[in-house]
């Protein structure tokens, strides 16, 4: 038999194992006997023990393999024991150390005596947890009782954790750790507090503690806990009273005969950690005669998740008589909640129906006053009555900061003053006469923007004329003039009411200064400007009111810093010749960066001027658009104070209103704007108000009839805030 080609050395033969120790390790030397180049392995089996019921890892061996080696060379391994060879086993014990090379073919053996004190292995706890189901209730303290015993006979240090619960939910820590003495048992708990919200919904929830120690093997036992139901649910139905048939608006009164049904909203509102289910029920009450009606719940049962809130609708139907008194329809609505394990909070609602006859007593009424609409029609009440006010054509108007009262001015001479409410009411009059009749035509009319109490006036000869807005006088309180005959297109005043300017058609603008208006009202302008086109329109724009927009002949705009005195040109889109002009020009009161202007082509343009009023870059148009009046020229244009609404009037006899959004561009939606009106005449005045809901314009015609428009404000569009 030929020799063995691995030669096997172990320096040291006897081991005392404890656990902890860094003296459980010992080298092994093998040596490549052979005479070529080989790898080799170590393997240690356990005297005694049955390998196939080691199922734990007792030793190491470093390295796992060795490089090969050529002959005549060694390797040397370290064998750490971590664990007792045989679990429990105390005393001594042989292991065999067996090194071996797959490309030899053969092995060697060597024997290792281990001494195995007691206490020297490591062993298991005893883990005692819940086992029966733990009850919680959200927002309530609730403990987690453990109860650990050490039956080895070695102190340990251990280490306790509660694995699957959300770690808010425990307020001291999902973690303990504490020493625990050889031979007693140590109770503890794990504190747990599930919140009251959406993660902690009524449910079982399962989860784990696990124990490990220094001395020995982990373990965990697998626990669950019940989250209970907390919380109250809550029904409501609203509104408490509806009618057969269904409030209309007066435009809508005469279809009497249709019917629609009641319509109710059921809010059913889950303020519980309990998903539920809702139904209803539909009881009639103290009305025994009326039980012919009918109803319908959409949908008929719904799901509402914790925390959350869900509506139906309930309808209710009842046949209406011809002719007879008003009947009610007492119910009681139910809300059945199919879980009951929370409060209920008005699961019962009662609401009443009112059925009104398709002949009421009022439509009587309303015959007997169908009678007197021709004279209704011929009288003040109607503003479309054959005598408007104005003998001549309307040159302006102009809402009150408040919107209640609105002024007009005419070439007939006269500044007539309007109640707002008379345009929308038909019983109230509209027209409360003139406050001031001039020599001649005049052009235009403003209030004063402080208390809205003076007006300034335009005249054809070229005066200016302040005149009180609440009074008729026959005299103005102040006039002035710079150049005879040299009409006036427009007046703007500052924000202050300190300052006035004027645009004149001999391209002349003029600033007048009104500090002293009461007792000494200006003879001449602080401040003369020549364009080289006559001047149709004025604005006033930028924060601080030191530039004034201009526009007039040729499609000029020009915006001039009248405090630098410096003019920056807005290249208009158009080009324009003699005939051509800007006919009307507005900015917006709060943002006054906001500009839309309009002209005789029929073009209207939104401007941003921002950036050329703070810096030298050109101003911007948003948006512009041709044939705005089908072709006909474009009169007037009027912005709403945040520019989300664009008001014009023109030779089509229209009035329109454009919709902008935010950024000043017209809403897809109403590309072509909305028409509100078309008049008989040409529209050569239009001014815009906003009340909480509606949009209110009012317009001045060619015929010297001054009407008004209202249409609902559009809150859905992106501009529009409701507020």
């Amino acid at each position: 038999m030929s020799a063995n080609q691995i030669g096997l050395e172990m320096p040291q033969k006897e081991l005392n194992f404890k656990i902890g120790s860094d003296k459980n390790s010992f080298p092994v030397v093998v040596i490549n006997d052979s005479n070529q180049f080989a790898s080799f392995q170590i393997d240690i089996a356990a005297a005694g023990a049955d390998t196939q019921t080691v199922d734990y890892e007792w030793f190491t061996v470093s390295p796992d393999v060795s490089v090969k080696i050529p002959p005549g060379d060694l390797v040397e391994f370290v064998v750490s024991i971590i664990e007792t060879p045989i679990p429990g086993f105390t005393g001594i014990m042989n292991i065999t150390v067996k090194a071996f090379s797959i490309e030899l073919r053969e092995e060697n053996r060597a024997v290792m005596r281990i001494i195995l004190a007691e206490g020297a292995g490591r062993s298991n706890l005893d883990l005692e947890a819940p086992f029966y189901k733990i009850l919680a209730t959200p927002l309530e303290d609730t403990e987690i009782p453990i109860l650990i015993g050490n039956s080895s006979k070695q102190n340990t240090n251990v280490t306790l954790t509660c694995i699957g619960l959300p770690e808010s939910w425990l307020p001291k820590g999902n973690i303990q750790q504490f020493p625990l003495k050889t031979g007693t048992k140590f109770k503890t708990s794990f504190l747990c507090k599930p919140p009251f919200d959406n993660d902690a919904i009524a449910q079982i929830y399962n989860f784990t503690i696990a124990v490990s120690h220094t001395n020995g093997t982990s373990s965990e036992s697998q626990c669950a806990l019940e989250v209970l139901p907390k919380g109250s649910l809550e029904f409501l139905c609203s509104p408490k009273k509806q009618t057969i048939p269904a409030k209309r608006t007066w435009k809508s009164w005469w279809k009497f005969w249709q019917s629609s049904p009641a319509i109710f909203t059921l809010t059913a509102n889950n303020d519980s950690n309990l998903p539920q289910k809702i139904d209803f029920e539909i009881e009639n009450f103290q009305t025994s005669d009326y039980t012919d009606f009918s109803f319908e719940i959409s949908p008929n049962e719904a799901t509402v998740e914790p925390f959350s809130k869900t509506e139906l609708s309930l309808e209710i139907n009842k046949p209406r008589s011809w002719f007879a008194k008003v009947q009610k329809l007492n119910l009681f609505v139910k809300a059945n909640w199919h879980d009951p394990r929370v409060n209920t909070v008005d699961e019962i609602q009662a609401v009443e129906v009112v059925i009104k006859p398709v002949v009421p007593i009022i439509l009587v009424v309303i015959l007997l006053l169908l009678m007197l609409i021709p004279t209704w029609w011929l009288s003040w009440l109607n503003p479309n009555n054959p005598f408007p006010p104005h003998k001549g054509a309307v040159t302006s108007v102009q809402f009150d900061g408040n919107g209640t009262y609105g002024i007009s001015s005419s070439n007939d001479r006269t500044i007539r003053k309007w109640d707002v409410e008379g345009f929308y009411v038909p019983w109230v009059n509209q027209d409360l006469g003139s406050i001031g009749e001039a020599q001649k035509a005049i052009r235009v009319a403003r209030f004063r923007p402080v208390n809205n109490d003076l007006v300034a006036a335009g005249l054809e000869n070229g005066e200016i004329q302040i005149w009180y807005a609440h009074n008729i006088s026959k005299r103005p309180l102040a006039t002035f003039s710079n150049q005879s005959d040299d009409r006036v297109f427009d007046v703007a005043f500052t924000l202050d009411s300190r300052t006035l300017f004027s645009g004149h058609g001999s391209g002349t603008v003029l600033r007048w200064d009104l500090q002293n208006l009461f007792t000494d009202p200006p003879t001449q302008p602080s401040q003369i400007k020549k364009f080289d086109f006559a001047v149709t329109s004025i604005a006033l724009v930028g924060k601080d009111d030191s530039t004034l927009a201009i526009a007039g002949r040729y499609n000029q705009l020009v915006l001039w810093n009248w405090v630098k005195d410096t003019v920056k040109v807005i290249p208009y889109p158009k080009v324009g010749g003699q005939d051509d002009y800007i006919q009307s020009i507005s900015a917006t009161d709060r943002k006054r960066s906001l500009l839309a202007t309009g002209d005789n082509q029929g073009y209207i343009a939104v401007w941003d001027l921002k950036t050329c009023l703070q810096s030298d870059r050109p101003c911007e148009m948003l948006d512009g658009w041709e044939n705005a009046h089908h072709g006909k020229p474009v009169r007037s244009v009027a912005f709403s104070d945040e520019g989300c609404y664009l008001a014009s009037g023109g030779d089509d006899k229209e009035v329109k209103l454009w919709m902008l959004s935010g950024v000043g561009k017209r809403v897809s939606s109403f590309i072509n704007g909305k028409t509100l009106d078309v008049r008989t005449s040409n529209v050569n005045a239009v001014d815009i108000h906003l009340t909480n809901k509606d949009v209110l314009t009012m317009t001045g015609t060619a015929i010297g009839r001054v009407v008004g428009q209202q249409s609902e404000r559009l809150f859905n569009l992106g501009c529009d805030v409701n507020q």
